[in-house]
């Protein structure tokens, strides 16, 4: 199944974004169940969260993929959702 992760920083948390950065990017290529991935960015064109496409046997897998990202270890996310997701173009 795929599942679309949603999540909005908290104001003012760039910082922690951009020092856990690394770690972000090398759990999405090492868990092997990231589809696509990318940050959404605010009206100055900074990261402000992310929208991140799972493909997982569960929702229970995607809440656990989800709570281990370096940025939610972090506290960067003010809000996290987490959606099933149909392909139908691409």
């Amino acid at each position: 199944m795929r599942v679309a992760l949603i999540v909005k920083d908290k104001p003012g948390a760039l910082q922690i974004r951009l020092d856990n950065r690394p770690a972000h990017l090398a759990y999405l290529e090492e868990t092997g169940v990231v589809e696509q991935a990318g940050p959404f960015l605010d009206a100055n064109g900074q990261m402000c969260g992310s929208l991140i496409v799972l493909s997982v046997d569960s929702m229970a897998d995607a809440a656990k993929w989800a709570e281990n990202d370096p940025y939610a270890k972090a506290g960067l996310f003010e809000s996290v959702d987490l959606q099933e997701w149909k392909r139908v173009i691409g």
